[in-house]
């Protein structure tokens, strides 16, 4: 059976000041650099092994896939980055600390835009510090100004369907190193969770997800595999 786990990068400098971050790139803390190597040792030590992995074009997926690896012995593996599998952008709030703009927005407002299914942030306003459309990374790209999860899931799932599940059913083993949003994109799909209760799923930084799937990709099981 085809062999996909799923790991949300270890915590970032922004996870730790409670910032929303999207799109912008921060690194690992010595926390989230903890986090990758423990998430490496387990499934070392647990028997997994992968043939190829996927990532985001964001440091701090990119570093915690690197370390897990390397804890495994694996740093030579296939390695595919994408945009796609970026965070959520969280437009206008990039950069803002939650607290503060919760203070500033209200408690309510600030939920919609975090917990809701179709609801973005604010657009990210032009010339912002935040501005990416001179990073080379996105060259060509279409840089979102916001995006709600159902636009991540709108760019994440033909990711999927296109390059990722056509390994999976080829029988290839599969680790992706992601952000909370665009993992939740993918085990809303994977899972069959509805548009209510995907917004409630929260994934904790560094903690491996494995998928038992059968060969159509349908899931027959998923759990943390510090819970095995």
């Amino acid at each position: 059976m085809p062999t996909l786990v799923l790991i949300r990068h270890g915590q970032s400098a922004w996870n730790l000041e409670n910032r929303f971050t999207g799109w912008w790139d921060v690194n690992l803390t010595d926390k989230g650099v903890a986090e990758a190597e423990a998430a490496g040792e387990m499934l070392s030590r647990k028997g997994f092994d992968f043939d190829l992995t996927f990532t985001s074009v964001q440091t701090r997926a990119i570093r915690t896939l690197n370390i897990a690896l390397e804890k495994m012995g694996r740093l030579w593996l296939p390695t595919e980055k994408d945009w796609r599998l970026n965070e959520r952008h969280y437009g206008g709030l990039t950069g803002l600390n939650k607290a503060e703009t919760a203070e500033r927005h209200g408690d309510e407002q600030v939920h919609i835009w975090r917990r809701s299914f179709d609801t973005p942030p604010p657009p990210l306003e032009a010339g912002s510090a935040y501005d990416l459309s001179q990073d080379r990374r996105y060259a060509g790209i279409a840089i979102p100004a916001t995006e709600s999860l159902k636009d991540t899931i709108a760019r994440v799932l033909p990711y999927w369907e296109g390059r990722i599940a056509p390994e999976l059913k080829a029988g290839k083993r599969v680790l992706i190193s992601a952000h909370g949003n665009s993992l939740r994109a993918l085990v809303k799909h994977l899972s069959g969770i509805s548009d209510d209760e995907i917004t409630g799923l929260e994934i904790p930084t560094g903690q491996p997800i494995v998928y038992e799937l059968d060969e159509g990709l349908a899931a027959r099981e998923r759990y943390y595999l510090s819970e095995r």
